[in-house]
C-alpha cells in the first residue's frame, strides 16, 4: 500500500511476463507502472508516496530502478551485473536495501535513494534475500537461507548485530 493507503502496488502478469501495476483503490483502476514490454517485479512505494522502486529485467541482468508514482521515465540506480532485486525505502526515504548475487550468492546491499553509495551489509556465509526496514530505521529484517535452512533475522544497518531469530 502506498503511506495514505489510496493506492498499491504490485506485480501482476501480462503476456506472461511480470509486471509492475498501480492500482487506484477507490476506482478500482489499474496502470502499468513501466509502459512497454519490460519484466518489471518487487515494487515498493516510498515512506512519502512519491516515488516507486522496483526491479527492471533487461537483457540478461536485473537493476534496481526508481519511478514517480504517477509515471514517467524511470532512473536507473543499480548498474552491477547480476541480479539487484527486493528493494526497500528506508522510513526517512534517504536510503534503500537491496538483494544483490553481484558478489557470487545473494547478499545485503544498502544505498542512498539517489543509487550513489553502495556498500554491501552481509558477509555471514549464507544468502541473504527479502529485506525490509524496521520502523526506527535501525535494523533490517531478511531472510536466511544455509545448510541449516531457512531462517528469519535482522542486522544493524551498519552491518553489525546479525540476530537469528528462528
Amino acid at each position: 500500500f502506498s503511506p495514505r493507503g489510496d493506492r498499491l502496488v504490485y506485480t501482476g502478469t501480462l503476456a506472461r511476463k511480470p509486471r509492475v501495476y498501480v492500482l487506484d483503490v477507490a476506482s478500482g483502476r489499474e496502470r502499468l507502472l513501466v509502459p512497454g514490454g519490460a519484466i518489471t517485479f518487487a515494487p515498493r512505494f516510498s515512506p512519502d508516496g512519491r516515488n516507486i522502486v522496483f526491479s527492471w529485467a533487461n537483457n540478461g541482468n536485473t537493476d534496481i530502478y526508481v519511478v514517480g508514482s504517477s509515471g514517467g521515465a524511470a532512473q536507473r540506480l543499480t548498474t552491477a551485473p547480476g541480479i539487484d532485486t527486493s528493494p526497500s525505502f528506508s522510513p526517512d526515504g534517504t536510503k534503500i536495501v537491496f538483494e544483490s548475487d553481484r558478489s557470487g550468492s545473494p547478499q545485503l546491499y544498502i544505498m542512498n535513494a539517489d543509487g550513489s553509495g553502495q556498500r554491501r551489509l552481509t558477509f555471514g556465509g549464507a544468502w541473504y534475500m527479502a529485506p525490509e526496514w524496521s520502523p526506527d530505521g535501525k535494523w533490517i529484517t531478511f531472510t536466511r537461507r544455509a545448510s541449516d535452512g531457512r531462517r528469519i533475522g535482522v542486522i544493524g544497518v551498519d552491518g553489525l548485530g546479525e540476530k537469528v531469530l528462528t
